[in-house]
């Protein structure tokens, strides 16, 4: 989620972001036209991947995520393999806290989310770890403490037992403190440098206003102006929100009046939070996109950048031991009977 801060670096004044990672488990009885199992994986609220009991396998929701199997060819039917073990793990939950509310048939639903929290500039961290049952709260871990607390009185016995195991707790700080940031900043810089990043000038018609535009961005900190003579310029110009594209990535614009004076005199700047470098763009009428007029775009004002992403999966049990693989250690979220 996006917080309202704004933060100073050097002469660039961004706003200052918290990267998330969140995975959401949902197992469900007797809900019509959907899954009995889902798990839904998000990076700063954009939906990475996706599995359901249906179709039993975990897929890609990002052109970009498709590039891990370039550096682990079977990272996916790894990753299906867990996701089948929590589906079954979740199906004896369900079970569990149907018995726990004195229930048989019907409707119900258990959710588990989970994931971590992280500022790229002051490299503060959090996570959180919470189980849900038929819409209400069910039991959370307090991870400032490292103990779980118990949202309602169902949920006393398991509470009592999970804050018994130590050796767990200490699992979950490092993961929460160390292992989920890590898989985080990995996405982050992946994401930062995916797709094709795109820098032009556009103009309606002659004598419409120019409109400097940069597309395929990540993440969503970044400042365009106009400058005249080096100068950034405050008059004449109106700069545009950051938007979102389909992709994940994201989209600015700033217009620019038409100058009475040399054009040669004028630029436009793209500052993106984490790259050094800003990207400059002259304004000369050659490089003008339009729609009345023959097109043109500088080849080096494209930049193919291309992303490895690798899915950090975290599935809780205290009776697991740590397994090995390509990403962070496994464990499945069993909820012990009393």
């Amino acid at each position: 989620h996006d917080d309202t801060s704004l933060l100073l670096l050097g002469s660039k004044v961004f706003r200052r972001i918290m990267h998330s990672l969140k995975m959401f488990y949902t197992a469900s009885s007797e809900v019509t036209n959907f899954p009995e199992f889902v798990i839904v994986g998000m990076v700063d609220d954009f939906q990475i991947d996706y599995y359901d009991s249906n179709t039993k396998r975990v897929e890609p929701r990002q052109d970009w995520m498709n590039k891990v199997t370039d550096d682990d060819a079977d990272f996916w039917e790894w990753l299906t393999e867990r996701a089948v073990v929590a589906q079954h793990v979740f199906k004896v939950n369900l079970d569990n806290l149907k018995r726990r509310f004195n229930q048989t048939g019907g409707v119900h639903i258990v959710q588990v989310m989970y994931g971590c929290e992280w500022d790229d500039e002051t490299g503060d961290v959090n996570g959180y770890d919470q189980y849900g049952y038929d819409g209400e709260d069910f039991i959370v871990l307090d991870t400032k403490t490292m103990t779980w607390v118990a949202a309602q009185q169902q949920a006393v016995f398991i509470k009592q037992e999970w804050n018994k195991d130590k050796a767990e707790l200490e699992d979950l700080k490092n993961y929460y403190t160390k292992e989920c940031p890590d898989w985080l900043k990995k996405y982050v810089n992946y994401g930062r440098s995916s797709l094709m990043r795109t820098m032009s000038l556009l103009q309606k018609t002659p004598s419409s206003r120019v409109t400097c535009h940069a597309t395929g961005f990540y993440p969503n900190r970044a400042m365009m102006f106009w400058r005249k003579d080096g100068e950034e310029l405050h008059e004449d110009v109106d700069n545009g929100e950051i938007l979102p594209n389909h992709d994940g990535s994201f989209q600015i614009s700033a217009d620019l009046q038409l100058p009475s004076d040399d054009w040669g005199k004028y630029d436009c700047v793209f500052q993106l939070s984490g790259v050094k470098e800003d990207i400059v763009t002259k304004l000369d009428k050659r490089e003008i996109k339009t729609n009345y007029g023959k097109t043109s775009m500088r080849s080096d004002e494209r930049e193919d950048l291309t992303v490895t992403v690798v899915h950090a999966q975290r599935l809780r049990n205290s009776h697991s031991a740590r397994t090995s693989g390509p990403t962070t250690p496994t464990r499945q979220p069993a909820l012990c009977e009393s």
